[in-house]
C-alpha cells in the first residue's frame, strides 16, 4: 500500500520490509501493509540498516538511531558532529556481534559496539569521502567505495589494505561480490557504467557500459548464483546473467518505464491489453495492462542505427529527438511496419514495427529535403489509414503527403502546393478511405477525396483549431480550439453537432469511448471531463492534482489511461458504469469538482463515491408497477409452465403415467423404515387390521376451496383481486382441479361460476394478466361447456365476454400487424 509521500529510503530482513519518507519509518509485512511506525527523527532519513531484532537509521542531521522493532521503542540515540565525523554509509561487518562500521564523508571509519554504546575502533581513512561499504565473501574484509573513484578491500581485523582498484568514472556508487566461486566484484558509476574486477589476478577483468543511461542506484549479486540484479535512476531494474566468455553479462530480465515523462499515449489494438507510450526520453514503449511480463520497450529514434550502436548512449549524436505524435494500426502489422511517430521539431517522421519491437525501416519526409535537412519545417500530425496501408503526414507549412507503409514510397500530397496556408494542426482518415480531414492553425477544416485528392468542403470555424480526434465507427469528429472550447462534427452531413464549453486551459488531450457517445477531454486547468454526447451535457468532471498531458480509453471501454505533468507513470481509471449502477445526469453549469486522488495500490476512499451514492440508491429502489397505463395491455411476469399448458393437462398427464406401480419391498432387512422429512423418525411397527371402512366420506369432498369462499364474496363487493392472486400463486395441476370444483357436481355453484366469468371479464376491462385471462377462460370453457349451454345467466354473462374479447384481440392484432409491417419495410427496403 502507497505510503503519503516519495520513498527516500529503502531496506529488508528476511521478515519486514522498512521504508522511510521524510523523518518517519515505517515497517510492512507480506509486502503489503504497515505493522510498524517509528517516529522519533527530527530530519529526513538517508541510511536504513535492519539489525537482527532492531533496525538502525541515520538521518541527515547525522543523528543515529537504534529501535527496538517489535516494540517499536528508541534502543538507543547517538549524536555525531557533522564537522568531524559526517556518517555516510553503514554496514554490520559478518561475524562481528552488536558490532557497525560507519563511514563518514571526512574519509574516517568508525566501529561500534551498538549493545554497550561504546567506539571501540576508528580507522584514519584514505582522505576520500566514503560513498558505500559492503561486506566481502571472506571475514574480516570490507570494500570501502569512495568519492575519487578508488575501491578500498580492506581488512578491518587487522586494519591493513588488501588490494586497491580505481575507476575513470567518478564515485563508487554500488558494490557487490560474486559468491558462486568466481572472485568477482563489480562496481558501479554515476554514469551507468559497471566494472568488474578480478580479486585474485587483481585488476579490471571487463566492463558493462550503458547497463543503465543514468547513475547505478544499487546493485546485488544473487547468493550463489551468477546472476546480478541494477537499478538506476532511468527507471529500470535488470538481472544480468554471467555465462558468457571473458566474463562480461548479458541481460537476463528486465522491467522499465520511461526515464523521463511520456507525452503520448494510446491503445494499439482491438483487446485493449497494450497501451504504446512516447516519452521525453526519446523511446517509445508498450506497456501491458493485464500483467509487466509482456511489456515492450520499442527503443530510441534513431538516424542511424548502425553508427548508435557504436558510439553508445552517451556519445549518441545519431539520436533523434523525442516523439510528439504517433499512430498506429494493427492491420498487416506482421507484414510490415505498424506505427508512425512525429519528433520533436524535426521534419523526418519514422516508421515502428510493432512486431519485431524496434525502429522501423522507413524514414518518411519530402523528396525535396532528402539532402538537407530544414530547420524551421518539421511534421506536426499524422494518421494510419484503418487498412495499415498508408500514413498521411502534415507539416508545419500546411503541406500534407502520402507515403505508401510498406515501401516508404511518396504517394502525393493534397492540395497545390499545400493543403493549408498555416501549420497542420490534425489529419484524420474516415473508416473506409474515402475521406481526409485535415486542420489548419489558420482556423479552415477541409475534407479531402483520398485517392483523387480533390478538395471536398472546407469549413472555417471562429478560432483555429489545436487538435482533431476522429471516432471512425460513427464518423464523428472531435474539435479542440485554442480558445478552450471544444466542437463535435459529424463528417456525414459536415455540420457541427455539439458544441462543449467549461475548460479554462489549453486542450491537451481527447478521446472517445469505444460507443463513440462519449467524449473526454483533459485541460490545462488539472480537469479531467466526460461529455456525453447524444444529450450535450457534462456528465462527469474531476479534479487532478497534476495536469493530464495525454488520455486514451480502452478499445473494450473498461479503462481510462492517463498520463500527467512531469510524471512517469501510467495511470488507469476503471470505468465505473460497468459494474455499477451510475446515474449519468448532467452536472449543473455552477459545479465545482473535487480532487481525486490519482489510481495507486494503495485503498483510497474515491471522493466521488459518497455523492453518487444516493442517486444509486434511488436507481435501485425503482420497482416497476404492475400496469405502466390503463389504455396497455399487460402481461403478467408469471413463467410460461404456469398458463401455458393448461388446455393440454391431461395429455401431459397421460404421457408421464407410469407403466407399472412401484413395487414396495415385504421386508426390508438392512435398515429401519423412517417417516420422510426434515428430521428423520422411525416408523411405528403397524399392527394389522383390515376393518376400515371403504365407504368415501362425503362431507370431506364437500368442503369449499377458499378460492370458491373468495369468489362468493367477490359477487356482492364486485372485488376480484384476492381469488385472481390466490389462483396466480397456483401451479397447472391444481388451477384445474379449482376450475373443476366450480361446477355443482364438483362442490361449486352456478353463483361461483358466474363469479369466476366476471372476474375474467374484470381482468379484460383493465386489460392486466392478459395471457392468464386467456388461459383460464380456455380451461374453464373445456371443462364446463355443457352446463355453460344449458344455463341462460351464464351464456348471458359468456357472449358479453366474447364481443370484449374480440374488441381487444382486434385492437391488439392491429397494432401487432403495423409494427411487423414496418419491420419487415426496414429489413428489406434500400433506404
Amino acid at each position: 500500500n502507497a505510503l503519503p509521500q516519495d520513498i527516500t529510503c529503502l531496506a529488508a530482513d528476511r521478515m519486514l520490509i522498512f521504508a522511510s519518507y521524510d523523518n518517519i519509518l515505517h515497517a510492512f509485512a507480506r509486502n503489503k501493509e504497515v505493522v510498524h511506525t517509528y517516529k522519533g527523527h527530527k530530519a529526513r532519513i538517508h541510511l536504513l540498516l535492519p539489525f537482527g531484532d532492531h533496525v538502525i537509521s541515520v538521518d541527515v542531521d547525522n543523528v543515529l538511531m537504534v529501535w527496538n522493532i517489535q516494540s517499536e521503542e528508541e534502543y538507543l540515540q547517538v549524536d555525531f558532529d557533522k564537522s568531524t565525523f559526517a556518517v555516510s554509509a553503514i554496514m554490520h561487518p559478518s561475524t562481528y556481534l552488536n558490532k557497525i562500521l560507519l563511514g563518514s564523508e571526512q574519509g574516517t571509519l568508525q566501529l561500534w559496539n551498538i549493545r554497550s554504546n561504546k567506539l571501540l575502533y576508528s580507522f584514519p581513512g584514505w582522505q576520500f569521502a566514503v560513498t558505500t561499504l559492503e561486506q566481502a565473501p571472506a571475514v574480516d574484509v570490507v570494500a570501502v567505495g569512495l568519492v575519487s573513484g578508488h575501491i578500498i578491500v580492506h581488512n578491518i581485523k587487522f586494519d591493513e589494505t588488501l588490494m586497491k582498484f580505481q575507476q575513470d568514472w567518478g564515485p563508487i556508487t554500488a558494490i557487490s561480490f560474486r559468491t558462486d566461486g568466481h572472485p568477482v566484484m563489480a562496481a558501479g558509476s554515476p554514469i551507468g557504467h559497471i566494472a568488474l574486477w578480478d580479486l585474485e589476478e587483481r585488476k579490471l577483468m571487463c566492463q558493462m557500459q550503458e547497463a543503465h543511461s543514468t547513475a547505478i542506484a544499487g546493485m546485488s549479486f544473487v547468493p550463489g548464483e551468477p546472476l546480478l540484479i541494477t537499478n538506476g535512476a532511468d527507471n529500470a531494474l535488470r538481472v544480468w546473467i554471467f555465462d558468457g566468455p571473458g566474463g562480461t553479462g548479458r541481460v537476463l530480465r528486465s522491467r522499465m518505464g520511461h526515464s523521463a515523462p511520456p507525452t503520448k499515449i494510446r491503445y494499439h489494438g482491438q483487446n485493449g491489453e497494450q497501451i504504446l507510450s512516447a516519452g521525453q526520453d526519446g523511446t517509445l514503449q508498450s506497456f501491458s495492462t493485464v500483467h509487466e511480463k509482456f511489456n515492450k520497450s520499442l527503443g530510441r529514434g534513431s538516424i542511424n542505427k548502425k553508427k548508435s550502436k557504436k558510439k553508445g548512449l552517451k556519445l549518441d549524436t545519431m539520436a533523434l529527438p523525442p516523439i510528439t505524435v504517433f499512430a498506429s494500426e494493427v492491420a498487416h502489422q506482421s507484414d510490415w511496419d505498424s506505427i508512425v511517430a512525429c519528433h520533436q521539431g524535426y521534419i523526418t517522421c519514422t516508421t515502428w514495427n510493432y512486431q519485431k519491437t524496434s525502429m522501423g525501416a522507413h524514414k518518411l519526409r519530402p523528396e525535396e529535403f532528402s539532402k538537407h535537412k530544414p530547420i524551421d519545417i518539421y511534421a506536426t500530425a499524422v494518421d494510419i489509414t484503418s487498412c495499415g496501408n498508408f500514413a498521411v503526414i502534415g507539416l508545419s507549412t500546411g503541406r500534407v503527403d502520402v507515403y505508401n507503409m510498406q515501401s516508404g514510397i511518396h504517394r502525393g500530397c493534397y492540395g497545390k502546393e499545400r493543403a493549408h496556408e498555416g501549420a497542420i494542426r490534425g489529419l484524420a482518415v474516415d473508416g473506409l478511405n474515402q475521406l481526409i480531414i485535415t486542420a489548419g492553425s489558420e482556423g479552415l477544416i477541409k475534407f479531402w477525396k483520398f485517392k483523387s485528392k480533390d478538395l471536398v468542403y472546407s469549413t472555417e470555424r471562429p478560432s483555429s483549431p489545436s487538435g482533431i480526434l476522429l471516432h471512425r465507427d460513427s464518423g464523428i469528429l472531435g474539435i479542440a480550439f485554442d480558445d478552450f472550447s471544444i466542437s463535435v462534427l459529424d463528417i456525414e452531413t459536415r455540420k457541427i453537432v455539439r458544441t462543449f464549453s467549461g475548460h479554462r486551459g489549453q486542450i491537451n488531450d481527447m478521446t472517445f469511448s469505444p460507443d463513440g457517445r462519449w467524449l473526454i477531454t483533459s485541460s490545462m486547468d488539472c480537469t479531467i471531463k466526460t461529455w456525453d454526447l447524444p444529450s450535450g451535457c457534462l456528465i462527469d468532471c474531476f479534479l487532478v492534482d497534476s495536469a493530464a498531458v495525454s488520455l486514451t480509453m480502452s478499445p473494450t471501454g473498461d479503462f481510462l489511461a492517463s498520463t500527467h505533468v512531469d510524471d512517469l507513470g501510467i495511470y488507469l481509471w476503471s470505468n465505473r458504469s460497468l459494474y455499477s449502477l451510475v446515474s449519468l445526469r448532467p452536472l449543473p453549469a455552477d459545479y465545482e469538482p473535487s480532487m481525486v486522488a490519482r489510481p495507486s495500490t494503495c485503498p483510497v476512499q474515491d471522493v466521488d463515491v459518497a455523492g453518487d451514492e444516493e442517486t444509486c440508491d434511488e436507481m435501485i429502489e425503482y420497482v416497476s408497477p404492475e400496469q405502466l397505463g390503463e389504455q396497455l395491455v399487460t402481461l403478467s411476469s408469471l413463467p410460461e409452465s404456469r398458463w401455458k399448458n393448461l388446455l393440454s393437462l391431461d395429455v401431459i398427464k397421460k404421457k408421464n403415467k407410469p407403466r407399472e406401480p412401484p413395487k414396495v419391498p415385504k421386508s426390508a432387512p438392512f435398515f429401519i423404515p423412517t417417516v420422510p422429512g426434515l428430521i428423520p423418525h422411525y416408523i411405528a411397527p403397524e399392527e394389522e387390521n383390515d376393518t376400515q371402512s371403504k365407504v368415501v366420506n362425503l362431507g370431506v369432498l364437500a368442503q369449499k376451496t377458499d378460492f370458491c369462499i373468495h369468489l362468493e364474496e367477490a359477487l356482492s363487493t364486485d372485488e376480484y383481486t384476492v381469488p385472481l392472486n390466490l389462483l396466480k400463486s397456483l401451479g397447472p395441476s391444481n388451477i384445474e382441479i379449482e376450475l373443476r370444483g366450480l361446477a355443482p357436481e364438483g362442490g361449486g355453484s352456478m353463483e361461483v361460476m358466474l363469479s369466476f366469468l366476471r372476474m375474467i371479464g374484470m381482468m379484460l376491462n383493465k386489460k392486466y394478466n392478459f395471457e392468464l385471462a386467456q388461459a383460464y377462460l380456455a380451461l374453464f370453457l373445456k371443462l364446463h361447456l355443457k352446463i355453460l349451454s344449458s344455463e341462460p345467466n351464464l351464456l348471458e354473462e359468456i357472449s358479453r365476454l366474447s364481443t370484449q374479447l374480440e374488441e381487444t384481440w382486434i385492437n391488439l392484432r392491429t397494432l401487432f400487424n403495423q409494427s411487423l409491417c414496418v419491420l419487415t419495410y426496414m429489413k428489406s427496403a434500400l433506404l
